[in-house]
């Protein structure tokens, strides 16, 4: 998505595959697409489960072409080809960008990591301004044009170039503006300012290379953009090791800035390749056609900016203060055992090292949401009460057995793993804290995506808003009093609300029955079952964890594939192989679809 790597990849896991197969679809998926309002949350795995619904609002057409047998068959082989590419483009980024991850906390330490979170923070806001609602605008209002005019369809690319370019350069010059008095008055600490300012450079180029990818979208071509992407992580990932070996030393504060200015130079090459894949496609999409005006572009535009970006910069604003407000109150904490240094150590400890291990494994999901989303949303438009609450029995319970297993390997594996990458114990600590959370949060972020899927998106934001809101007030009241453990009792709490809320609406909307015997009653049996074993693997393997690192990576494979077959066994006849073989009956090649 041309955005920064930590944000995109690590922080909110994007579903980079997911979201670009909306432009694979049936050619008349516009039509559904105009009523799709795109937010933005926080919390890792929203994105790949709305992308997921917006592909089943946008997709039903489609598959009731194929079923109809009206030239669906170039459009569903297109379809597949490109989901495949996408698909695995999305697992080497996401791989590449955990990866880098891991040695940048190991580069700048838990202090660096806490700074550089907070940067994100802030810059994360200038990010929405930028892109949030010309990317949108660009795949729409493209694919409406190419289907109907390519001269109005050229013109239409020129304008949204320029008001991407208005969009970046203004969003540059208020983040290189404010960027002393951020990092002095809402961060409270001047080093992040460098940071700041660094990052706002790339904004600019990452407006206008959301444009060009909403063009290649509205073509269906995937490969200018998975080649693009591929290309910004390369130089992303070779700029931050160069910098930062040969920076040791170095005050943390510049070494964050040299990370974000690796970012804006990884921007600006993928938008380069972007103008280069642009310059050959346009002579194959528009030949020697002229541009002209095309109608009513202003209000068109604008119809779409303001609600995308209204929406994202709530949440991204209520995300940008709770990230500022931790690190203050964890410092009147220890004040007495460090202060604000600690504090930062801490926070970067948490939000850099932890979560994203925690939250890596919901981008497995996301070839779940794929299939079951727009099932889903058809049985929801086509009326089919009993399809659809069959279907979203499926899909919790799925996730629950999906949720449960990794729940129960960070439970039991997660102090060696974070030894092992990070040779942080504290890190290990919050792991094992928040695994038993992990079903509440893989829950509650597929029950979103189907919320969105069945037309009950105003809910979903604002189950979201109240969550950020209710985390703020947690966290000013527990963090000064407790600590870490206060903030790790407000994320387990959120956890709770959101996937209790976001569930009994979604229950209460569709008319499905509860079955939480099913949901999280039988993955719960089996992961006690995996987690007495894996803890007793744990303590027979103890010897190889203080060994030298090919015996601790042995160790830990063994010990994780052990406690994966275990629970796998348990799990089977508990209804684990009969969702399984459903499944797969419902979506195996070839078969018609009932």
């Amino acid at each position: 998505m041309g955005t920064f790597f930590a944000h995109c990849l690590i922080a909110h896991g994007r579903g980079t595959g997911v979201r670009f197969l909306l432009a694979f679809l049936d050619p008349v998926w516009q039509k559904t697409l105009r009523q799709i309002q795109y937010i933005s949350y926080h919390k890792t795995g929203k994105e790949t489960t709305h992308a997921a619904a917006h592909i089943s609002q946008s997709g039903v057409h489609t598959y009731k072409r194929i079923r109809a047998g009206k030239g669906g068959g170039a459009v569903g082989k297109s379809y597949l080809k490109n989901a495949a590419l996408m698909t695995g483009a999305d697992v080497l980024l996401r791989l590449a960008g955990m990866g880098l991850r891991i040695w940048l906390a190991n580069a700048l330490g838990g202090a660096g990591m806490g700074l550089y979170q907070l940067v994100l923070a802030v810059y994360g806001l200038f990010v929405t301004l930028a892109t949030a609602g010309i990317s949108v605008a660009a795949t729409r209002l493209l694919t409406e044009e190419l289907s109907r005019d390519k001269a109005a369809a050229r013109g239409m690319l020129v304008r949204l170039v320029l008001a991407g370019l208005g969009l970046g350069g203004f969003a540059m010059l208020v983040q290189l503006a404010t960027a002393g008095l951020a990092a002095k008055w809402w961060l409270g600490d001047i080093r992040a300012a460098a940071a700041l300012r660094t990052s706002a450079l790339g904004l600019p180029w990452m407006a206008v290379s959301a444009v060009l990818r909403g063009f290649f979208l509205a073509r269906r071509r995937v490969e200018p953009n998975v080649l693009s992407q591929l290309a910004e992580q390369t130089v992303r990932i070779a700029a931050v090791v160069w910098a930062l070996t040969r920076t040791q030393g170095w005050p943390d504060g510049s070494r964050c800035a040299l990370v974000l200015a690796a970012t804006a130079l990884s921007e600006a090459v993928s938008t380069v390749l972007m103008g280069l894949f642009y310059r050959r496609e346009a002579a194959r999409c528009f030949g020697s056609t002229a541009p002209c005006p095309p109608r009513e572009v202003s209000r068109r535009l604008w119809e779409i900016l303001w609600p995308v970006e209204g929406g994202r910069a709530l949440s991204s604003a209520l995300h940008t203060a709770e990230n500022m407000l931790v690190p203050a109150c964890l410092a009147v904490y220890l004040a007495a055992s460090g202060g604000r240094t600690a504090a930062l150590e801490q926070y970067g400890t948490l939000k850099g090292m932890a979560l994203p291990l925690l939250n890596f494994p919901f981008g497995l999901l996301g070839s779940l949401a794929v299939l079951l989303m727009p099932e889903i949303t058809q049985a929801h438009i086509e009326g089919q009460t009993a399809r659809l609450n069959a279907l979203l029995d499926r899909m919790l319970r799925l996730t629950g057995y999906f949720s449960a297993l990794a729940g129960t390997l960070f439970w039991v594996w997660g102090r060696p793993l974070a030894q092992l990458l990070y040779h942080s114990p504290e890190a290990g600590f919050y792991l094992e804290t928040l695994a038993p959370a992990m079903p509440l949060m893989y829950l509650e972020s597929m029950v979103d995506g189907a919320m969105k899927g069945i037309g009950e998106q105003k809910a979903a934001f604002r189950y979201s808003v109240w969550d950020a809101v209710l985390r703020i007030g947690g966290v000013a009241v527990l963090l000064p009093r407790f600590g870490m453990k206060g903030f790790l009792a407000v994320i387990l709490l959120s956890s709770l609300y959101t996937c209790a809320a976001n569930t009994g609406h979604l229950l209460f909307s569709s008319g499905t029955q509860h079955a939480f015997r099913r949901w999280l009653g039988a993955p719960a049996l089996a992961a006690v079952l995996a987690a007495a074993a894996g803890m007793a693997l744990r303590k027979l393997l103890a010897d190889g964890f203080a060994a030298r690192l090919p015996l601790q990576l042995a160790a830990l494979g063994i010990g994780g594939c052990a406690t994966t077959g275990v629970f796998l066994l348990a799990a089977w006849p508990l209804g684990l192989g009969e969702e399984a073989a459903a499944l797969w009956a419902a979506h195996r090649p070839g078969r018609p679809k009932k």
